[in-house]
């Protein structure tokens, strides 16, 4: 292949992996327009009154297409357990398997579970749950962790995992809600500095 070829096509690819960044980074800001929406609902919102009131958005890392990342899904279905939350209730879950990829060149494990109750409940039993923690927590996003929800279809094939939308648990929001704690196993040794930021902060 001559220089001037190979050079066309590696412009080409850098054009097309520039395309496809910035749609994920359109569909990001889509996606976080409307939990906002959601929040300014006095309908729907979850705010206490005074937040309510002064609430402009939540607060959210830029976007960054280094924290969407490759994952490889490894079915490996565990026992019923009761996952610790923030209160006394103890919810039935199950590890359906793990994630592995690197992140910040770090390797990382993430294991995905199975809300058993919810999963009986029409639209959901296909939903699963990634609570995760990270070297951001208690300064810049929430000590408690944060969250991700995927499909299982979404596993099928290859399968990226982007942390640009992960989410705080509702009980940063309101204290009458009641919330998973990651389980230890779920800890990235590394910061994840994307997706929502600690509601303190705003």
């Amino acid at each position: 292949m001559g220089k001037s070829l190979l050079y066309l096509v590696f412009l080409c690819f850098g054009w097309m992996s520039s395309q496809a960044q910035n749609s994920d980074a359109i569909d990001v800001q889509h996606y976080r327009d409307s939990v906002d929406r959601v929040f300014a609902d006095p309908e729907q919102s979850i705010l206490g009154d005074a937040d309510l009131r002064t609430f402009k958005g939540l607060p959210y890392f830029d976007y960054d297409p280094n924290y969407k990342v490759r994952a490889k899904f490894t079915s490996a279905e565990g026992e019923i357990f009761q996952m610790k939350t923030t209160t006394s209730r103890l919810p039935e879950y199950k590890a359906v398997g793990f994630l592995s990829f690197s992140l910040n060149a770090v390797p990382c494990t993430l294991y995905v579970y199975q809300n058993i109750e919810l999963s009986k409940k029409e639209g959901y039993h296909d939903y699963l749950f990634v609570p995760f923690t990270d070297l951001t927590n208690g300064t810049e996003t929430y000590g408690g962790g944060r969250y991700l929800d995927i499909r299982s279809g979404d596993l099928e094939g290859d399968f990226y995992l982007d942390f640009n939308r992960c989410y705080n648990p509702y009980c940063v929001y309101s204290k009458k809600y009641s919330c998973p704690i990651p389980p230890s196993e779920n800890f990235i040794a590394t910061e994840v500095r994307a997706g929502v930021k600690d509601f303190a902060s705003k």
